[in-house]
């Protein structure tokens, strides 16, 4: 790619930022059926999860999880347990209630229109009572579905992670890793030509939870925008048209005795 090419692609993303005053008929506006809150399950194992919150031992002083919100890529190779799982995906995703006649869900995070088109997709490697694997948030019953059992030692599959992620081995010590897919249609319904502008913005409010999330659980965790999307999508089956994959934030246990090879990611700052 010549740096003209280069310059005129730099350009042309940037339309995405903006928003058009050009006016249009929605498909919401045209009468058009709502595309469905959520998906729906595919699987036969679903897994129920806890809601006894008040029992994890977490950060109280919310100045604090602010403050100490950072993102880590050194991992302990640790187990996590389901409750601490369930936290994390109920504070990121977790439904709170439905608006009119299954209009709109009330989340945990803020969505444009109360779309939340994003769709949590979990590549489970070490959560206690959980066999590894890939699995699927079911946010309305506040369960996960087993897509496929996989074994944390095959080489294989931990290429193709690797390679969903654009080479960043580190990931392959998390304890889990979220990926995130948009269903487009889910916000186009509503928004048109505008939609993947405002769902850019969504994902960075599923994501803050996550982090803060991990910050008041002693938990680390670095969000990945740099996600080959073809890898990502079909790694979960997806068709890569109406739902893709687009951003994934690994989750794993990590000790102070790991700051200097956490700088370690830094050293060319010092070059």
């Amino acid at each position: 790619m010549t740096e003209k090419e280069r310059n005129e692609r730099i350009l042309k993303s940037r339309e995405t930022i903006r928003w058009s005053g050009e006016e249009f008929d929605s498909d919401q506006k045209l009468l058009r059926p709502q595309p469905p809150l959520t998906k729906a399950a595919v699987s036969d194992v679903i897994i129920s999860l806890p809601r006894n919150f008040e029992d994890l031992n977490m950060k109280q002083d919310f100045v604090k999880i602010i403050n100490d919100r950072r993102s880590n890529r050194v991992f302990t190779d640790g187990d996590i347990d389901l409750l601490t799982l369930s936290f994390l995906l109920w504070s990121t995703q977790g439904v709170k209630g439905i608006r009119g006649n299954n209009y709109a869900t009330l989340r945990t995070v803020p969505s444009a229109g109360a779309r939340h088109p994003m769709e949590t997709y979990l590549y489970i490697r070490k959560v206690d009572g959980l066999k590894s694997g890939l699995y699927h948030y079911l946010p309305l019953e506040h369960s996960i579905e087993l897509l496929s059992e996989i074994d944390i030692n095959d080489a294989a599959f931990l290429d193709r992670v690797t390679h969903s992620v654009c080479g960043q081995k580190w990931v392959q010590k998390a304890s889990v890793i979220f990926y995130y897919s948009l269903v487009l249609y889910r916000g186009e319904w509503r928004y048109g030509f505008n939609s993947h502008r405002v769902m850019m913005i969504d994902a960075g409010h599923v994501v803050e939870n996550l982090y803060l999330s991990c910050s008041a659980l002693g938990l680390g965790t670095c969000a990945i925008a740099a996600l080959d999307t073809d890898t990502a999508s079909g790694i979960f089956g997806l068709d890569g048209v109406e739902e893709e994959m687009f951003y994934c934030a690994p989750v794993g246990t990590i000790s102070s005795e790991n700051e200097d090879k956490e700088q370690g990611f830094y050293a060319f700052l010092k070059k």
